[in-house]
């Protein structure tokens, strides 16, 4: 299973849920991510709490969907209440569809303490929705779909 996350600026949420994924899937996944308006950077924080969860971020960078015009990805994982509105390119073709809509830790203000929390809280939702993604890829292709509509998948 091949899957492209995406957010507006690709440097937070989409980067962590590329880094989880590629690291638990071990190869039964290939995960990229990329936005619409890339930031250009990877959110420090966003390696920080990646590197001490035990997560690889040496080739993460923040870069723009239209990078992936080549990946053919099975399934598009949009993760930001903004991207969901946005149109796929058509390249996506009949790429499944899923939104997770997960808050943007690095856009939090408050003590460090809570920050941290805030991305940890981060990485163990997407660390969950990563185990149910697993399931799916093990199945059949055919079965995909409605596996996938099981999680919240949308065409």
């Amino acid at each position: 299973m091949k899957i492209l996350y995406i957010c507006t600026h690709n440097r937070c949420r989409s980067i962590l849920s590329e880094a989880i994924t590629n690291h638990k899937a071990a190869g039964g996944i290939e995960a990229r991510s990329a936005g619409s308006q890339p930031a250009g950077e990877v959110h420090p924080l966003s390696l920080r709490y990646l590197a001490e969860a035990g997560i690889p971020t040496a080739d993460l960078r923040s870069q723009s969907w239209d990078e992936f015009e080549d990946f053919a990805p099975d399934v598009v994982i949009t993760v930001c209440d903004s991207a969901a509105g946005e149109a796929c390119p058509v390249w996506f073709g009949k790429s499944l569809k899923v939104h997770w809509g997960l808050e943007d830790p690095s856009k939090l203000s408050g003590s460090e303490a809570e920050i941290a929390d805030a991305f940890r809280h981060t990485i163990q939702l997407i660390s969950d929705r990563v185990d149910a993604l697993l399931t799916v890829a093990a199945m059949d292709k055919t079965q995909w779909a409605e596996a996938l509509a099981a999680l919240g998948a949308r065409s």
